[in-house]
């Protein structure tokens, strides 16, 4: 248990930043399924419309820290793939 002042406005600054950045995961996780459920039903425009409104989500999850710049470059590559080949 936090003791010093210190160490318990740290517990609740962490506490707020777990929240914050679990809703902004699970948003990216809300597009990125988006996505594939387009690809899923075939759809060459409705999942070229989905990549284009996560890709900006997956790149403001680089900058607020939420993933690293690679793993949304690769998901992104491989999502474009996938919508490219249909």
């Amino acid at each position: 248990m936090a003791n010093s002042p210190q160490a318990k406005k740290r517990a609740r600054q962490n506490e707020r930043r777990f929240a914050v950045n679990k809703a902004r995961r699970s948003r990216i996780r809300t597009y990125l399924r988006k996505v594939e459920e387009a690809i899923e039903s075939g759809d060459k425009d409705a999942s070229a419309t989905a990549l284009r409104a996560a890709q900006p989500e997956l790149m403001r999850g680089v900058t607020k820290g939420i993933m690293h710049k690679n793993t949304a470059a690769r998901k992104m590559s491989r999502l474009s793939a996938r919508v490219k080949a249909l």
